[in-house]
């Protein structure tokens, strides 16, 4: 029984070691661990793990935040330049820069940001590592930390302000073009009313010169019916005329050579005096038929032709006005004056004296044609007063028609003045058609007298009629010297005898020395001092002669206003 008993020896399985020897074999690796990084903190030159730590983050933090002041100011400059160059674009590209810009700001400032953020992570985990050898690492690092994220939010907060100052910038430099392109606008408004003003000027300026083209437009209207109608020379004679109207109606001309515009109404009706013109084969007379109207009503009432009367009307009472229809009128009308024309035989339209003969026989009827041409061989002025007081006693009448109808007429139409040739030219071209002819007869008879008389001023009054000059009130209708002299002298239309005439004034002569004028011609022209005049009952008919300027005998001038 006293038998020993054995026990066995058990051995201990690695994975049940006693926590406490596991424990203090972890705390000695983790010397181990802290031996050797103090030993490489050494020979780094770092004093301790919290020293290493500490320079870690503030080399980080450093480099974060210089690397983001540097990149704002490099940004910011490219923002200065570019607003610099946005000034001068359109507003609409201003406005889309900005915005632009400050969006991509945003981006680099959020890339900056989270820059930081990663840094600030590195850091921490640097801090975390640094916590196993001692809690002075944690709090130096969170000051570090803290530290650094003061200067990130600085570097942030300076971005947001390059990124305003940017926004505020091209928002000014947006501004300044808007008031540049207002300002450029106000501008070419100014420009387009200054043009405006302009053109208004010329507008008026061409105003000035339309009647000086109507009559060179009325005569153009003419001249093919003219061609055909009339020949060459008649040609000749529209153009002469054609030209030199203008030429006095743009730099002004007499009362006896301008054509009076016929009015508005008188136009109104051009489109039916030309129809029946042509339907009744006159279509080269529209012009002349024009004059008639404005001489008979203005072209207003209901018989603008006063063709009540004539022979034509079979619709309305034969008297005056009788006509209620104005297109009737101007048929009637056109049927008369053109029976007129034929019975006067008028070529063409500047065939002036046969024009004359018809124009007074459709105010007195055609009988005044046959009458004219078998007295006197045509119409004269005079010879239609005589035959007016013939009818006018004969009918009982207190008058009858109109004695001045054809000057009335005339004076509305263009090719009225090519009878009597051009200005003043017209009473010389008169007078130098009548030289040789002797006794005065037809001079003084025309002016009334009964018999013989000192005829020189009848001669003077004759071709002044014969140029519609009395009848304008040019020349005064005089048989005494005395009497002419003393019209011009009170019309204020006088020069003494040393005064050199020009050609169709009218000369006045001084034979005897009672100072009393007693004979009197025309001016024909003046040359190297020579006054030629044309004269009648000088010598008993009618003759030139010639006088120095100055010349005792001259008694002196009637200037004539053509």
């Amino acid at each position: 029984m006293g038998k020993e008993i054995r026990t066995r020896q058990i051995h201990k399985d690695i994975k049940v070691l006693d926590k406490a020897v596991t424990g203090a074999e972890r705390i000695k690796r983790a010397y181990v661990r802290t031996k050797d990084s103090a030993e490489q903190t050494r020979n780094t030159e770092y004093a301790t793990p919290v020293d290493y730590a500490e320079s870690k983050i503030s080399n980080s933090t450093d480099t974060a935040a210089h690397e983001t002041a540097h990149q704002t100011w490099k940004q910011g400059k490219k923002a200065l330049n570019g607003i610099k160059d946005t000034i001068h674009q359109p507003k609409e590209h201003i406005r889309k820069s900005g915005q632009e810009l400050a969006k991509k700001k945003a981006v680099q400032a959020k890339s900056l940001r989270q820059q930081s953020i990663r840094t600030l992570e590195r850091g921490e985990k640097t801090i975390k590592t640094a916590e196993y050898s001692g809690q002075a690492v944690k709090n130096t690092g969170k000051g570090t930390v803290k530290y650094a994220s003061r200067t990130v939010k600085t570097a942030e907060q300076t971005a947001r302000t390059t990124v305003k100052t940017t926004q505020n910038a091209a928002r000014t430099a947006r501004i300044a073009a808007q008031t540049s392109v207002k300002t450029a606008e106000k501008a070419a408004m100014a420009a387009r009313q200054a043009a405006r003003t302009a053109a208004q000027t010329a507008r008026a300026a061409a105003r000035a010169t339309v009647a000086a083209v109507r009559a060179i437009i009325a005569a153009t209207k003419a001249l093919i019916s003219v061609i055909f109608a009339g020949g060459w020379i008649a040609v000749l004679i529209l153009v002469i005329v054609i030209l030199f109207g203008g030429i006095l109606c743009m730099v002004g001309g007499g009362n006896s050579n301008t054509v009076t515009p016929v009015s508005a109404e008188v136009k109104a009706y051009e489109p039916l005096i030309r129809k029946y013109a042509n339907q009744y084969g006159i279509g080269e007379y529209v012009e002349l038929l024009k004059a008639v109207m404005m001489q008979e009503s203005g072209g207003r009432g209901l018989d603008p032709m006063q063709s009540s009367e004539g022979a034509f009307n079979t619709r309305y009472p034969r008297q005056p006005n009788g006509i209620t229809d104005p297109e009737y009128s101007i048929a009637c009308g056109v049927q008369e004056l053109k029976a007129c024309l034929e019975s006067a035989g008028v070529e063409n339209p500047v065939d002036m004296d046969n024009i004359k003969l018809a124009l007074q026989a459709y105010n007195f009827g055609n009988g005044y044609i046959s009458w004219a041409r078998e007295h006197y061989g045509g119409y004269t002025m005079s010879n239609a007063a005589e035959f007016s007081d013939m009818m006018a006693e004969r009918m009982g009448w207190e008058n009858y028609g109109d004695k001045q109808y054809v000057p009335h007429v005339l004076r509305y139409y263009v090719f009225g003045r090519i009878p009597t040739g051009i200005g003043n030219q017209a009473i010389v071209q008169i007078a130098l058609s009548q030289i040789g002819n002797a006794g005065g007869q037809p001079y003084w008879s025309w002016y009334g007298f009964n018999k013989r008389e000192e005829w020189c001023a009848c001669f003077v009054s004759w071709c002044a009629d014969q140029c519609g000059y009395i009848a304008s009130g040019v020349i005064p209708k005089f048989a005494k010297c005395t009497v002419g002299a003393e019209w011009f002298q009170s019309h204020g239309q006088w020069q003494d005898g040393s005064y050199v005439p020009k050609a169709g004034d009218i000369i006045f002569f001084i034979w005897s020395g009672d100072m009393e004028t007693n004979h009197v011609g025309i001016v024909e022209r003046v040359e190297n001092g020579v006054v030629h005049t044309i004269e009648g009952n000088s010598g008993d008919k009618v003759a030139t002669n010639s006088y120095s300027v100055g010349s005792s005998v001259i008694y002196g001038y009637g200037i004539p206003e053509y």
